[in-house]
């Protein structure tokens, strides 16, 4: 009974246990949506194919479940080495991601990475925190872990 009234609600909200659908944006548009706004915004780059970008996923969905102070950006890499954004579709139904989904559509890492951020070597994971309030900008280039988001967050604003 409990069974049947689950699919029933899933069939009758259809939006309730489906994940985003993700965006094709150039590097123009990321960098627009990356000055834009007055809240604090979370950029994290990540690729289904690495490993530490999937483990960290679920603390970013939780930050963007729990904080709504924040918003959080997941910028897909994948189109680099494959063209194909569908995979990167099924990956986040999947994973039933709920935080926006970006998928970056450039070819040459070594054109537009510095343009991210100086520092960056193209590895990943990373993650971009702004505070568009303020202007302070914080730039990780590795796997976060539980409790770090939030201290960087702290340190930003």
């Amino acid at each position: 009974m409990i069974r049947t009234v689950f699919v029933l609600l899933v069939l009758a909200y259809p939006g309730v246990c489906q994940a985003q659908r993700a965006e094709v944006v150039k590097l123009e548009k990321l960098q627009n949506l990356m000055r834009a706004g007055e809240s604090i915004q979370v950029f994290n780059f990540w690729a289904t194919w690495c490993a530490p970008c999937v483990k960290e996923m679920p603390l970013l969905e939780k930050m963007n479940r729990e904080r709504k102070d924040v918003q959080v950006t997941l910028v897909s890499m994948d189109i680099d080495l494959d063209p194909d954004p569908e995979k990167v579709q099924k990956f986040i139904a999947r994973k039933k991601i709920q935080s926006r989904v970006l998928i970056l559509d450039e070819q040459n890492p070594n054109a537009w990475i510095s343009k991210i951020d100086k520092a960056w070597s193209g590895a990943l994971p990373a993650t971009m925190i702004i505070n568009g309030a303020n202007g302070k900008r914080k730039f990780i280039e590795r796997e976060l872990h539980e409790g770090e988001l939030e201290k960087l967050i702290e340190e930003v604003k």
